[in-house]
């Protein structure tokens, strides 16, 4: 990867790049994510990515990547050609910082997992790895193509390969029980070296589990098994050096994943490839984009004009602290009201942080910052709703 322009801001700026291509589609996920039988034209895309970066970075003008995050879909069904094509596109227009944080999420199959070495030298340094259960019944029926074997195997190919990987793994499934859970997040704590992404599985709309689930035959977790379960997770984490600096992310200390900190701390964003989002300050200005989500039309868009925009809203200052807030307090650290009350040109409520603080759902440092506590994060949402009003 090379680099590019000398930045203007010191700020941490992100990229993300979607590649939108499943090999199946999974019946929990929401995500914007495709699965095409035919083979896909990976030369093609990868000229269409390296001009929408280039677009891009004439509207933004020279910045300092500090993260690029290959998301999805899934990655790793790419060549490691085309993962060095559209890194080598980002520092050709961006310049990037000496210990970039390039992350790509990979599928634990043993066909993707040959490709890591390939990877991590078109420039890759972090995988994130859809593992999402170390048992082979609850995989099936989660839609996965892999088993657990096969997943834990990909995991110590990724720790030869990469210094630094993750793995994902969902919880408060069907017929799951807290010592289960335990269990298996004990296995799973043994073979991360430094990060775990713990997410409770929720049934979104438009997709076959939702349907299962109103017709009764996909029976969750209640909501009080459900907070045991998410209690479990952070004892067990805790216990063992992981804390959640996150509400669904846990590290060891340094290890979190700089480039979702981009997202959660407010920081900007250039979103690249089929249905990716950004957040870009231009001309002073806070920009929210979208592209085209449908992979071959934002392809067409993107050869006719140089770019897929779909979405190009100016936010308000309103918007802004909103969104910050929102992200911010997903955080173990939280954020500083003033910077709330720079952005929305109104201080927090204090008689609504009392009560929330009275109730336990939020802590007040003595520096000032706000923190939603262990008791509050069940209820973010709530809490969240609550302040911002």
């Amino acid at each position: 990867m090379t680099s590019g322009p000398t930045p203007t801001s010191p700020s941490a700026f992100g990229v993300y790049v979607h590649w939108p291509f499943c090999l199946s589609k999974c019946p929990y996920c929401d995500f914007n994510s495709h699965v095409r039988h035919a083979a896909v034209d990976e030369k093609r895309f990868a000229r269409a990515f390296a001009r929408e970066i280039e677009v891009t970075a004439a509207r933004t003008g020279p910045r300092d990547v500090t993260s690029i995050f290959l998301g999805g879909g899934t990655p790793s069904l790419m060549h490691p050609e085309t993962v060095g094509a559209i890194l080598d596109a980002i520092g050709a227009h961006w310049r990037c910082s000496g210990d970039v944080e390039v992350t790509l999420e990979a599928n634990p199959t043993s066909v993707e997992a040959t490709r890591f070495a390939g990877y991590r030298a078109a420039g890759v340094n972090r995988v994130s790895l859809g593992v999402q259960a170390l048992d082979d019944a609850a995989l099936k029926m989660l839609g996965r193509l892999h088993s657990a074997r096969e997943a834990l195997d990909a995991v110590a190919i990724a720790r030869r390969v990469f210094d630094r990987y993750s793995f994902d793994l969902i919880y408060a499934r069907p017929g799951q029980t807290p010592a289960s859970w335990a269990a298996e997040l004990q296995l799973a704590i043994t073979e991360a070296a430094e990060h775990l992404s713990l997410y409770q599985l929720t049934i979104e709309e438009e997709t076959p589990f939702f349907s299962l689930h109103a017709a009764g035959k996909l029976p969750t977790p209640d909501e009080a098994t459900a907070r045991t379960l998410y209690d479990v997770t952070q004892e067990v984490c805790g216990r063992h050096g992981l804390p959640a600096y996150e509400i669904s992310n846990h590290a060891r200390p340094g290890a979190e994943c700089r480039h979702n900190l981009v997202y959660w701390r407010g920081e900007q964003y250039a979103g690249i490839g089929p249905g990716a989002h950004g957040r870009l300050d231009l001309g002073g200005i806070r920009h929210a984009t979208a592209t085209e989500r449908r992979p071959e039309s934002w392809l067409m868009r993107v050869e006719a004009s140089g770019h897929g925009l779909i979405t190009d809203d100016v936010l308000s200052s309103e918007e802004r602290a909103d969104e910050f807030l929102l992200m911010g307090l997903r955080l173990a650290e939280g954020i500083d009201p003033a910077s709330y009350a720079a952005l929305a040109g109104r201080g927090l409520d204090p008689r609504r942080i009392e009560l929330l603080r009275d109730e336990g759902a939020i802590a007040v440092e003595a520096d000032g910052r706000l923190r939603v506590t262990q008791s509050g994060f069940p209820v973010l949402d709530a809490v969240v709703a609550d302040l911002a009003a």
